[in-house]
């Protein structure tokens, strides 16, 4: 059959545009509309997938056949997913490969998460061990006349899953175990396998979502043997010391219970899950239909540092409602957990973060006091470069890593990232913390985004010349122009970014934030520096006055100390030249 081919300017679009992002421990994957995986972050252990442990400030494509340009560009891949320091990627024709952290930490001569025998990979390796000899899946391959294949893959922790076309689920990495067949006493344990394991308890159901914590799974099974929509029950199973479960003790389990509040009678519908390292939350709408538009989220599980968003750092053993999040006219699309935060998005742009200092997911810092410091409790509602405006346009997706989280706004073409920056984990070419959201470099300045840039700018403009080797050679020259400038400019605004935050935080106490830039010079480019002076006084606690009065006073005896002493090296020059004088006379 012949095939269409695609306009230039629709390539362009499916490029850019994000469509899936995952978060791992330190790095973050995104996953574009023409099927490319971009990566940056820490490059510890290969999981960036860039052939090195580098780090990367910003964004860099991850190739998957090396310099097989053919190859490259026929593989498409649909599915993404980050473990703490391992990746995964799933193509569509079902294949499955992982790249990053492949050592198992209950045995350091097991391969582990990654799926494939070896140490750990800084390139994508194929996985092979799906549907291997024993398992039953073959006699449904044979009864559906198709081969099957892997839809959809998840990671977290030192764990991985996927479900294949049939709706079974698959399980390798540190996982816990599971059988029909065991009585559980004791100690709960997690198995190491570098092979995926079918899981069985579901057989005859179809497993359509699922997510994993640090030794914790959630699964929203079919109530019948397809699914309907709608009818969607939710499972846990694994470690549960911290009821992170949701079953109402807590007791570990090797095989998977239903969590009571969403069975298959709950008034609640399921539809999003996510698992932080020993916490659980997710969205569910009411199955009744009704005329307003209403969603929620539940959390539970360990609550030391506020992750379930409750008003305190008490843990919960069962679902407990999120207060104070959408109102009826808005529909919570989107959530994710990091180690010890949460994170939940509105249809209206709307961003919530609690947990872990200020719900950023940050280790307490000793420069903040005061109101500055503590664990977010209670939902905070973010926004965007810190000022009060309005929510972030066209929200697709968060994700959290451990300390940083990353948001995809204005339909997939936009990128915001906020939290812990060290080795470029933030994707902005810096290494700072943010506490308020901040631009991801996206899309990134390569030779890929440049010359579709360039072949899409206006109508002939560019594609007269486009094919021949002199036009590539300039443009090559043009984007590695702009490149270095890019870089010098960056290094240039670091410096100036540093030293303004230097001065600040002595006269201040704090460093200096984005929101603390005076209205006017936000929004023209005139400043009146005294009455902006002025301002910044009347709206000053009694503390800050008090501050910046000992400041002035500390400035004001060193510049008058400096003088005397540049006048006494006066008098002693203008005493040793008039002695030289009468000398010579």
């Amino acid at each position: 059959m012949e095939q269409t081919a695609i306009p230039a300017e629709v390539g362009s679009r499916f490029s850019s545009k994000i469509i899936s992002i995952a978060a791992g421990e330190g790095h973050t994957l995104a996953l574009t509309g023409d099927g490319r995986v971009y990566s940056w972050g820490r490059g510890i252990f290969g999981r960036l997938g860039t052939g090195s442990e580098s780090d990367q400030h910003y964004p860099i494509r991850i190739n998957f056949f090396g310099s097989d340009v053919e190859r490259e560009e026929k593989l498409k891949i649909v599915g993404i997913a980050a473990g703490a320091y391992h990746s995964l990627a799933l193509s569509d024709d079902g294949s499955v490969w992982g790249w990053g952290y492949n050592i198992s930490i209950l045995d350091p001569y097991m391969d582990g998460q990654i799926g494939v025998t070896g140490e750990n990979y800084l390139e994508p390796r194929l996985l092979d061990g799906f549907f291997g000899s024993g398992s039953s899946t073959n006699d449904d391959e044979i009864k559906s006349g198709e081969p099957l294949k892997i839809v959809s893959v998840k990671a977290g922790g030192m764990m991985s899953l996927a479900i294949d076309s049939l709706g079974s689920l698959w399980m390798w990495g540190n996982c816990p175990q599971t059988s029909q067949n065991i009585s559980f006493e004791g100690e709960f344990s997690l198995i190491s396998s570098a092979v995926p394991i079918p899981i069985w308890n579901f057989h005859g159901h179809t497993v359509v979502k699922v997510a994993c914590g640090n030794e914790h799974v959630v699964a929203l099974v079919s109530a019948g043997e397809t699914y309907e929509g709608g009818d969607l029950i939710c499972y846990s199973w694994g470690g549960n010391n911290h009821g992170q479960l949701g079953l109402g003790d807590s007791k570990s389990r090797l095989n998977p219970e239903v969590i009571e509040t969403f069975n298959s009678d709950s008034p609640w519908e399921v539809y999003e899950i996510a698992c932080g390292a020993s916490h659980t939350a997710l969205l569910a709408k009411r199955k009744t239909p009704s005329d307003a538009l209403e969603s929620f989220c539940w959390t539970f599980g360990l609550g030391d540092n506020g992750q379930l968003g409750h008003g305190t750092t008490q843990s919960f053993l069962s679902p407990e409602l999120v207060e104070g999040l959408a109102q009826k006219s808005t529909f919570l699309v989107s959530l994710d957990c990091g180690l010890f935060h949460t994170s939940v998005v509105s249809s209206a742009g709307e961003v919530w973060s609690w947990g872990m200092e200020k719900g950023l997911g940050l280790c307490p810092d000793a420069r903040f006091t005061g109101t500055d410091a503590g664990d977010a409790i209670s939902p905070v509602k973010m926004h965007r470069n810190g000022l009060d405006d309005p929510g972030f346009r066209a929200p697709v997706q968060v994700a959290c890593g451990a300390a940083h989280t990353v948001l995809v706004s204005d339909a997939g073409y936009k990128l915001w990232s906020w939290g812990r920056g060290r080795s470029g984990v933030l994707g902005n070419g810096k290494t700072d913390d943010y506490y308020t959201p901040t631009i991801v470099m996206w899309p990134p300045l390569t030779n890929d985004f440049g010359l579709e840039e360039l072949n899409n700018s206006g109508p002939n403009e560019y594609s007269q010349e486009k094919n021949t080797e002199e036009s590539g050679e300039m443009v090559d020259k043009k984007l590695s122009a702009a490149l270095e400038e890019m870089k010098l400019l960056q290094s240039k605004l670091s410096v100036m970014e540093k030293y303004a935050s230097i001065l600040h935080g002595s006269i201040f106490g704090k460093p200096f934030q984005e929101h603390e830039i005076p209205i006017s010079l936000r929004t023209s480019a005139t400043f009146d520096i005294a009455k902006e002076w002025e301002n910044m006084l009347e709206l000053s606690d009694h503390s800050k006055l008090i501050r910046l009065e000992m400041f002035y006073r500390d400035m004001l005896a060193g510049v008058k100390d400096k003088l005397m002493k540049k006048r006494i090296q006066e008098i002693v020059k203008e005493c040793l030249k008039s002695s030289a004088t009468r000398t010579t006379e």
